[in-house]
């Protein structure tokens, strides 16, 4: 990739390499991690940098492309559309951080990627000029392709317990810091993500490899960096569940496509044709035009965030809770519409080199992610559609 490269010059690698992407996804699952050739194809595309700056590298594209990217690769195959999700929204929150810890990930290589989990799942004990972390993490996508990480944490005081009031942060170690735990990401689905445990045991976290979640999520922090462009404006809650339940719906693209064309060529045990069955076409029919609105709603629902921030607009609370229901919905009724068709696939579906039952399976994995969870969220936006108060506590989280 070159600094120079378009949005249509990745896809276009992207396409250059789906049929051998599609096939890595047993081997992905059997490693319990991606690939590595898999993950050299994400490398050399430069998805990942599309959200990335300019200045290191990165095509800072609108956020629209890189959910079209992201779908189009977990339509291929569930866990490579995942990891390029997960992975690939970090460079847009990097973007934010201070200029120094910048240089120390992207100043020798411009393709190093950013792990997480953002889960404030460690205490920040204060100590000069920084903090020491310690704690252990979960569900750490991609992280053995990946040499640098965010990890979620709170403050912490002298003692090592959580200060009051509390307050979320985002720190950036380097691989040598934390310890990534072998065997620990043994799950129904999505297994080729190698989303493993992460252990930080003492580590010194310099200052300016710390961002504030508020700030972040308020779009603060972009403002403090002086950044201009518009993407990186777009309010955090709906950029980095933009790259999660993109692949979520992809995934159910991809295995209404597997669904199809196994239908063409199928006979029932009664033998009948499936082609040749009008409910089943009717059920195939209902299922596409029900995630092919999952599709839509997502990238409309980024397209109008983006539209108001570049207009000169921050967005509202209420907005962005509308936004958060909208985006989980979309999940939501993909997934259930997937259900309807594998039911009708039939019993061969479920054999294990079928992909119809690994895109199912990695469906079912992606919606039980925290992002996709309704409750609070759609709790917090129906308080806002009454015209009450934003609630407090944790029904805002992540809105």
């Amino acid at each position: 990739m070159t600094t120079t490269d378009t949005t249509e010059q990745v896809r276009a690698r992207i396409e250059e390499h789906a049929d051998e992407l599609a096939a890595l996804g047993p081997a992905n699952e059997s490693l319990g991690r991606l690939d590595d050739q898999a993950a050299k194809v994400l490398r050399d595309s430069g998805v990942m940098r599309l959200l990335q700056p300019k200045e290191h590298g990165g095509l800072e594209a609108h956020p629209r492309d890189f959910a079209e990217t992201v779908l189009r690769l977990a339509a291929l195959d569930g866990s490579t559309g995942w990891v390029a999700g997960i992975v690939g929204v970090h460079p847009w929150e990097l973007a934010m951080a201070d200029p120094r810890v910048q240089e120390e990930v992207w100043g020798e290589d411009q393709d190093t990627w950013v792990a997480s989990p953002y889960a404030p799942m460690g205490v920040l004990t204060p100590t000069d000029d920084g903090w020491t972390l310690r704690g252990r993490w979960q569900f750490s996508s991609g992280t053995d392709h990946c040499d640098w990480i965010f990890l979620g944490a709170m403050l912490g005081d002298a003692n090592g317990q959580v200060a009051q009031p509390p307050t979320m942060m985002h720190v950036i170690l380097p691989r040598a810091d934390y310890t990534i735990i072998p065997d620990s990401w043994d799950v129904v689905g999505l297994r080729g993500t190698g989303s493993k445990d992460i252990v930080v045991d003492g580590a010194f976290i310099p200052s300016y490899r710390a961002l504030e979640y508020t700030k972040v999520a308020e779009g603060i922090a972009a403002d403090e960096a002086g950044l201009t462009e518009t993407g990186y404006h777009v309010p955090f809650s709906c950029v980095f569940p933009l790259g999660i339940t993109s692949a979520v719906i992809g995934i159910c693209e991809g295995a209404l496509a597997h669904h199809a064309q196994w239908q063409a060529s199928r006979t029932t045990v009664s033998g009948a044709a499936s082609k040749d069955d009008p409910y089943a076409l009717f059920a195939l029919s209902e299922a596409a035009a029900d995630i092919a609105a999952s599709r839509a709603a997502l990238l409309d629902n980024v397209t109008r965030m983006y539209d108001a921030v570049a207009a000169g607009h921050r967005p509202t609370f209420a907005e962005r809770a509308a936004g958060r229901r909208t985006q989980v919905q979309a999940a939501w009724r993909a997934v259930r519409a997937l259900d309807e068709v594998v039911a009708r696939s039939g019993g061969n579906a479920m054999r294990m080199d079928n992909p119809i039952q690994r895109f199912w399976r990695d469906a079912h994995t992606g919606l039980a992610h925290a992002i996709h969870v309704p409750g609070p969220t759609f709790h917090a936006a129906g308080l806002t559609d009454l015209g009450l108060e934003p609630p407090v506590g944790p029904l805002r989280s992540m809105i």
